[in-house]
C-alpha cells in the first residue's frame, strides 16, 4: 500500500489488512484531524485497506 501523509512524505506499506483508524493511530495522527481517500475516493474510518490501495491523508482545517 502507498501511504501519503499530509506533510507530503509517501512510504510503501506492506502488511495485513487493515482499518483507516489503526493505520493513522499507529502513524501518531488523531483520525479527528484528518479525512482519508483510497485510490481518490472518500472513505469512512472504519474502511479496510489492504496491499494495493494508494491511500492519501489530507489534514482538515477548522475553526469556530
Amino acid at each position: 500500500m502507498r501511504l501519503q501523509l499530509p506533510d507530503g512524505t509517501t512510504c510503501d506499506m506492506s502488511g495485513e489488512p487493515t482499518t483507516v483508524t489503526t493505520l493513522l493511530t499507529g502513524c501518531n495522527i488523531n483520525p479527528l484531524e484528518v479525512i482519508v481517500t483510497r485510490n481518490g475516493r472518500l472513505i469512512p474510518e472504519d474502511a479496510t485497506i489492504s496491499g494495493s490501495d494508494d491511500i492519501r491523508v489530507y489534514l482538515v482545517a477548522h475553526g469556530g
